[in-house]
């Protein structure tokens, strides 16, 4: 079930010396609030990208320290008697720093805020000195990586192709996405799915009507619940992912390896997540649904065309398929469950947008949700938002099945995963109307 309420989250940034964890979640709300300052209201998946960044380096610089978990591409384990909590706060400020620059000042009160309240000698000393080594690791990494490349949309104009839309008729926003080395996988297309449908079939037939019937800002067939649903995932579903992930960290009192192990494996695959979107979408460049409805005389199906049809929603400055919002947020439920070990995710998922909090109890309500808000909001076909969905679900659980498992003390794993049926049945949540 899923209950909206006016309330928030609780507050997860309080730390004593007691919850070293906190430190954690303290340098995730800057880091959210860092990026979310820098990039604005950009209608991109670039956020997720940053908060990987930055989560994975706070993951080495504490579990390299407090040991439960396998480095991320690393070997440098800490000090023993090393402050993990110091660790995080360095990791977390100089990945920053290092892509952030114009925000030093901010970055650097904060850093100092964080190590004032540890207490000060060696232990701490040494906890600054591997976060600093393992920021470092983090930015050698990613040089090189495809990081603003100039990545063309080539595709001319035809039915079914994507071309910008009204009313800023801006051009594809940041290409460079679909070519960027991912965090986890092997290559941008691991999990590219199979094409769109063509659009003389009946799917695409009935794709278009729904979204014609149910995603228009007037006249729609919505329900005011369902009008909600479209406007609460219609903000920045990466902040909004933050929040929650936060807020269950707290609640649930994880201790700093658990927090940043949670975080890293939720940001790391929805960073390639947008990685796999972006892929799609630059692969396939299907047209966006007000241009399929403008343009229905054009594409051999028999509709009509509706040259003043509107979303309910602002057309994002990139293709149809695959969804991002669906892909992303597929992703998260997958690492979560995988993480959890169960399919209750119990997140308290906040809006700007609306200024309410939804509970999901279960990842299938979550992606159910999303799936259909993007297709009640005008923005995507309903396959584009399964495929979507489809595609997280499969990244997050690749990733999880390499990265972030559990060690021995010795530092040892086994060498292939140890998850059982009963546990890929609890982890694979669905996609709104997928029955695969």
């Amino acid at each position: 079930m899923t209950l909206t309420a006016a309330t928030g989250p609780s507050d997860a940034n309080t730390r004593t010396a007691a919850a070293p964890a906190a430190v954690v979640r303290e340098w995730n709300a800057i880091a959210t609030d860092t990026i979310k300052t820098s990039l604005g209201p950009r209608p991109s998946g670039q956020v997720a990208i940053w908060e990987g960044f930055v989560s994975v380096a706070v993951y080495n610089a504490v579990v390299g320290i407090e040991g439960g978990y396998a480095l991320y591409k690393w070997r440098e384990r800490g000090p023993a008697k090393a402050s993990s909590a110091a660790a995080a706060a360095t990791a977390a400020h100089d990945v920053l720093l290092t892509y952030f620059p114009a925000f030093k000042e901010r970055l650097d009160t904060a850093y100092a805020d964080s190590l004032a309240a540890l207490p000060a000698g060696q232990a701490r000393d040494r906890g600054v000195d591997y976060g600093k080594r393992a920021a470092a690791r983090i930015i050698e990494l990613r040089e090189g990586d495809g990081r603003f490349a100039d990545v063309p949309f080539t595709a001319s104009p035809a039915p079914g192709v994507w071309r910008p839309t009204p009313p800023a008729f801006q051009p594809f926003i940041d290409t460079w996405l679909a070519r960027l080395r991912p965090l986890l996988l092997a290559s941008p297309q691991q999990f590219r799915p199979g094409g769109p449908p063509a659009i003389s079939s009946s799917r695409y037939a009935e794709d278009v009507q729904e979204v014609k019937a149910m995603g228009a800002k007037t006249g729609s067939g919505r329900s005011a619940q369902q009008t909600e649903t479209a406007l609460f995932f219609s903000g920045n579903l990466v902040e909004q992912v933050q929040t929650a992930v936060r807020d269950h960290a707290t609640r649930h009192r994880l201790g700093i390896a658990e927090t940043a192990r949670l975080f890293a494996a939720v940001n790391a695959s929805a960073t390639d997540a947008v990685v796999t979107a972006w892929d799609a979408k630059l692969h396939y460049g299907s047209w966006r649904p007000i241009t399929a409805i403008r343009l229905a005389d054009t594409d051999g199906n028999p509709a009509t065309a509706d040259p003043a049809w509107e979303p309910l929603l602002l057309t994002p400055p990139h293709p149809d398929y695959i969804a991002g919002h669906t892909t992303v947020a597929a992703a998260v439920a997958r690492a979560l469950t995988g993480i959890l070990g169960t399919s209750r995710i119990d997140l308290h998922v906040p809006s700007e947008v609306t200024g309410t909090t939804r509970f999901y109890g279960s990842a299938d309500d979550l992606n159910r949700d999303v799936v259909d808000a993007r297709v009640w909001g005008g923005v995507h076909s309903r396959t584009a938002d399964v495929a979507g969905c489809q595609a997280g679900t499969r990244v997050a659980a690749w990733a999880l099945d390499h990265y972030f498992q559990r060690v021995a003390k010795d530092g040892t794993r086994p060498s292939s995963p140890t998850r059982t049926a009963g546990q890929d049945r609890l982890a694979e949540p669905k996609c709104g109307d997928d029955n695969d």
